[in-house]
């Protein structure tokens, strides 16, 4: 698990016990938004959804990561969609919850290590990320890590009321 660890992080598969902190996260309407999720979610549904995550990437062509500190605490979720190994890509996508865990390089650690992970490991040659234009902590975080803007969707979301571009960041496995 060498290439899941960091510094102050490491990327764990999920665990049963992960059940309430997953509850929270998808039943949480400011994450809608990114997850494009329109209603809440059982925690039947939800177990579930664990009980299946031991699955293989290259039979579900997904992999969701827990974001968890050496004290064992469940910091976030990193997740690998759209898995596409004839094509060598993949879209990412990550959500550290709490305000008291942001801006502290938690996502910048975890967004790091599974970017060598899927390069590395997957053999993946791009990796690629859907932002909201307003999601600026994002931007920074993608484009900090060697993520290009390479196009922008016109009123791609419709949230609160109002059409959002969303802008597709890409890297490139030199």
């Amino acid at each position: 698990m060498i290439t899941l660890s960091g510094n102050t992080i490491y990327l764990r598969a999920l665990e049963p016990e992960d059940l309430d902190f997953l509850y929270t996260l998808e039943n949480d309407e400011k994450v809608w938004e990114v997850s494009e999720t329109l209603a809440p979610y059982s925690k039947f549904i939800l177990k579930e959804y664990l009980a299946n995550s031991h699955k293989d990437i290259f039979e579900v062509k997904q992999l969701r990561l827990a974001i968890s500190n050496y004290n064992n605490k469940l910091l976030g979720f990193i997740d690998i969609f759209d898995f596409n190994p004839k094509n060598k890509r993949a879209g990412v996508g990550i959500v550290v919850l709490e305000e008291a865990n942001r801006n502290k390089g938690v996502g910048r650690e975890a967004l790091s290590l599974l970017i060598d992970y899927a390069f590395n490991h997957l053999d993946l040659h791009q990796l690629y990320a859907n932002i909201s234009e307003s999601n600026k902590p994002s931007i920074h975080l993608f484009s900090n890590l060697g993520f290009e803007r390479i196009g922008i969707k016109k009123d791609w979301n419709y949230t609160s009321g109002k059409f959002q571009n969303e802008i597709l960041y890409q890297k490139i496995n030199k």
